[in-house]
This record gives structure tokens, sequence and C-alpha cells, in this order.
């Protein structure tokens, strides 16, 4: 029987261990709302380790199939968004590791077994020259997380993109607070330059004024002062 829209809204309300236990029965309501809770998360995650859009969707999808077959694996010794996002991580690594054999959970955290995709506003359906831009400014940052070490990449996507809290990120990649702290302050570093570097140029010349609206402020003051 399909899910009624209220019974949809029910489950999106409710908390991680209240869908958690639905969610072992195949309640689908619970089963939906985890996937809409966690897509965002476990797609940036994975791509911080893939960089391949693709291929980090084929991991989301992998990672709630392995989920939802092993819930009773879940004891709720940690958070079950962090819980789940391991698994992305793994099977992420598990992908990484067969194109780059000598590729070590180590380089990620460590101690264990990570531009976003930065999703822009668009309030601009009516201005095709600002969606442009705004894509042209996420192009360019997304580049630049992608360049980042990977260690740093993903500390900066989980803390910064998906907005983990500290703590929730030192437990997931096995760090000290101070580690992610640490990681994160040169994540920033290095992006800044990275985006200086390319964005330095075009700096110069932001705010133009000229074509049309040069030429319309020139008749306006014309108009204005001949007329005294």
């Amino acid at each position: 029987m399909p899910v009624t829209k209220a019974q949809q809204a029910k489950a999106d309300g409710l908390s991680d261990e209240d869908l958690v236990s639905l969610a072992r029965e195949r309640d689908e309501a619970a089963v939906r709302a985890i996937t809409t809770r966690y897509n965002r998360r476990l797609f940036r995650i994975a791509r911080s380790i893939l960089r391949n859009d693709a291929e980090a969707e084929d991991v989301v999808q992998e990672t709630y199939v392995r989920a939802f077959t092993g819930l009773d694996m879940f004891r709720g010794d940690a958070a079950f968004g962090t819980w789940i996002t391991r698994i992305a991580m793994n099977e992420a690594l598990g992908r990484l590791r067969r194109r780059k054999p000598t590729v070590d959970w180590e380089t990620y955290g460590d101690n264990r077994q990570q531009a976003e995709i930065i999703h822009f506003p668009i309030s601009a359906a009516s201005d095709p020259e600002k969606t442009m831009a705004q894509g042209q400014v996420r192009a360019v940052l997304e580049q630049a997380i992608d360049q980042l070490p990977d260690s740093f990449r993903s500390v900066f996507v989980a803390r910064i993109v998906e907005g983990i809290s500290v703590e929730e990120t030192a437990d997931l990649f096995g760090l000290r607070p101070e580690t992610v702290k640490t990681r994160l302050h040169r994540a920033r570093v290095l992006l800044r330059a990275e985006l200086d570097r390319q964005l330095g140029p075009a700096l110069t010349s932001s705010f133009p004024f000229g074509g049309r609206r040069c030429e319309r402020m020139t008749e306006i003051v014309v108009q204005r002062i001949c007329a005294i």
C-alpha cells in the first residue's frame, strides 16, 4: 500500500533511532525518511574520496543496500549518521583501492578504517546571467576542493560543506578533535591560495560599468546638467 503524505510527514519528523526501529520492519516511510535525510551527506563524503559524481552515486546506493540489509549490526555504539557514513566511506575507499592498490585508510585518518558539491541558493530562474555566474563560481570552488590533499579534503567536506560537528567528524575519521581543527585550518589556507590564484585576475574587472549602463548614465547626466 503506497505511503500517504501524512505518513511520510510523520516519519520525516522522527528521530534516527525511531526510524531505524521502523526500518528494521521494512517500513517504507522510514526508509524514505532515512534516505532523504542522508542522501546529500553520503554523496558528498563519497565524492570527497572518489572525486567522481557517478561513482559517488553508486556508493550511496550500495551504502543503503548494505545498511538496510544489515541493520541488526547497528548496536547504537555510535550515532546512526556516523555508522552509515562509515559504510559509505569504506565502500568508496574500496573502490579507490581497486584503482590504486596502495591506497591505505591512514591516508585519510590516523588509525581507522571522506566539492562538495556546493549548492548555492538558486533564486535566479528569472536571471540567466546570475545563474550562469553562480554556476561558474561553484565550478571553481568544486575544482579547488577536489585539488586539496585527501586527508584535508575529506575533513573539509565533512566539517564545512556538510556541517558535521568537530566531535562527530573526529569520531568519523578516527582523529582527535585537535587534529580535525588543524586539518581544517590547513585546508582553508590551501583553498584560499587556490581561489586567489584562479579568481584574483577576475577581481580587477569586477563590477564593470560599461556598455548600456554607461551610455544610460551618461544620457541621464547630460540631460540633467544641460537642463540647468
